[in-house]
């Protein structure tokens, strides 16, 4: 698995899984609890994971919706 996407703001995650879910591409959401252990209110951020193979045209479709990305 290799990070598409870091970000505090659930809104942000949940619209890149819907766009790669269209797209049929797996993702796995890292760090969701860790607010909560570390007793903030979503200051840390979540993690938003892809195979290696669908690294290219995830990162593809989140350019194409002006989703930024780091890397």
């Amino acid at each position: 698995m290799k990070e598409l996407l870091r970000s505090n703001d659930p809104t942000i995650i949940a619209f890149a899984q819907a766009l790669l879910q269209g797209e049929n591409i797996n993702t796995f959401e890292m760090d969701v609890h860790m607010s909560v252990l570390e007793g903030s209110v979503g200051i840390l951020p979540r993690r938003l994971m892809v195979a290696e193979r669908d690294l290219f045209m995830a990162r593809a479709v989140m350019r194409d919706n002006d989703i930024t990305i780091e890397g």
